[in-house]
């Protein structure tokens, strides 16, 4: 059975390139460049080794709090 490293660059015939960010053996989490977080069962997913860098993302802004107003 599969099980593939945390942090390792792959690429998936439909999404592309991609980092994996949890595995286990029921399930593969990848994060793809350019379609998201993407969820597979371990032992159907294919995956190729990828020398692709992983783009830099924009860090994401935090909210603002919207207080009520007592009036």
């Amino acid at each position: 059975m599969a099980r593939y490293t945390v942090g390792a660059r792959v690429s998936q015939d439909q999404y592309g390139p991609g980092t994996i960010i949890e595995s286990n053996e029921h399930h593969t989490v990848i994060d793809f460049d350019e379609h998201g977080v993407r969820r597979f069962v371990t032992t159907m997913v294919k995956l190729e080794s990828s020398t692709v860098a992983a783009p830099v993302k924009a860090k994401g802004r935090a909210r603002r709090k919207t207080t009520a107003s007592l009036a």
